[in-house]
């Protein structure tokens, strides 16, 4: 998996490519919200639109990664779920916790 920062009206927006699963991949996502709340930025946009597959471990650390925002009073939303990715958060009800955006310009908004 490969992870972009970028930075927009005060979001840090990390464009996610490739497979979400358990080892080196959680860790990077872990490890790349690890330092931008270690930077201040606590408002954090996770695009998943070239997320090609996601194990348990990987909605795991989205959950965790939801926690640890949360907790230093951030906020982590989700963008351009794919099909299957929405039918995982629907599965395990986590679709109900995160707020999901399919444009990147509603999503940014939202932070306001």
């Amino acid at each position: 998996m490969n992870i972009e920062t970028r930075e927009v009206s005060g979001v840090t927006v990390l464009d996610l490519h490739g497979k979400i699963t358990i080892g080196e991949d959680t860790q990077k996502l872990r490890a790349t919200i690890g330092e931008a709340l270690g930077s201040g930025k606590k408002n954090i946009l996770v695009n998943l639109g070239d997320v090609s597959s996601m194990d348990s471990a990987g909605i795991g650390e989205l959950v965790s990664s939801y926690t640890s925002v949360t907790n230093q009073e951030g906020q982590l939303k989700l963008l351009n779920l794919t099909q299957r990715l929405k039918e995982l958060l629907a599965i395990t009800k986590l679709l109900t916790v995160f707020d999901t955006y399919d444009d990147e310009a509603s999503a940014i908004e939202s932070f306001s």
